[in-house]
């Protein structure tokens, strides 16, 4: 079997991260081995960065940001991406370049140039084979973000920097998501994420098994 490339994505409170862990176990208990990691901090390098850049309490330049989260890329694709596929993995990573597209481009106002070429350097244009978008309302993200910061230390008020960002941010992070979907509906699958977690569970795996047995 080819190595597989699969990637999820969606807002803050999409609930991608719980997604994942449960598609994961699921493979695992079928006999699929599945490689998960995410961005940032799919590295040790990255674990440092991400714990800088999502500081609540620190205030991060947006071209710093871009620039750093593109290092934690750059760092993830070549010592952990690229190698697990040459050697026929499954990869499953919890964001990648689409959210360098949504947030940094959409979400803070770069230009989409500027962002192309700072995705191509991270990724050397490795992209991936499947995306599964996880799409929720603003509204029932926030809910959910909030909810969830009462355990999370990150900062005194348990929500980290991209939570905190206003609805309107979190809005053009959406559009922009949904504007990649449009434009590549190949690879990009969106999922109505707003219903109960088995609800989406099983949708998400309506998607990935058949799409994993295809590459088979």
């Amino acid at each position: 079997m080819p190595g597989t490339f699969i990637t999820f994505e969606g807002i803050d409170g999409s609930g991608k991260s719980t997604q994942l862990r449960l598609l994961n176990n699921f493979l695992r208990a079928n006999g699929w081995n599945a490689l998960v990691t995410r961005e940032p901090g799919g590295t040790p390098v990255g674990l440092r960065l991400r714990a800088a850049l999502l500081d609540a309490t620190e205030e991060v330049d947006p071209l710093t940001e871009l620039l750093v989260f593109a290092a934690d890329r750059a760092q993830h694709v070549r010592r952990v991406i690229r190698p697990a596929l040459e050697n026929g993995h499954i990869v499953i990573s919890d964001r990648y370049a689409d959210a360098t597209v949504a947030y940094q481009g959409a979400g803070r106002g770069f230009s989409p140039e500027l962002i192309a070429e700072i995705v191509q350097l991270a990724t050397e244009g490795l992209k991936p084979d499947l995306t599964v978008l996880f799409d929720v309302d603003i509204e029932e993200s926030t809910t959910r973000t909030t909810r969830r910061s009462t355990g999370r230390s990150s900062s005194k008020s348990g929500r980290d920097r991209l939570d905190i960002e206003n609805a309107e941010f979190h809005s053009r992070v959406r559009d922009a998501y949904l504007q990649i979907a449009r434009a590549e509906p190949e690879r990009v699958k969106v999922i109505d994420a707003s219903g109960p977690v088995e609800q989406t569970q099983e949708r998400v795996r309506n998607i990935v098994i058949p799409f994993l047995k295809t590459r088979i």
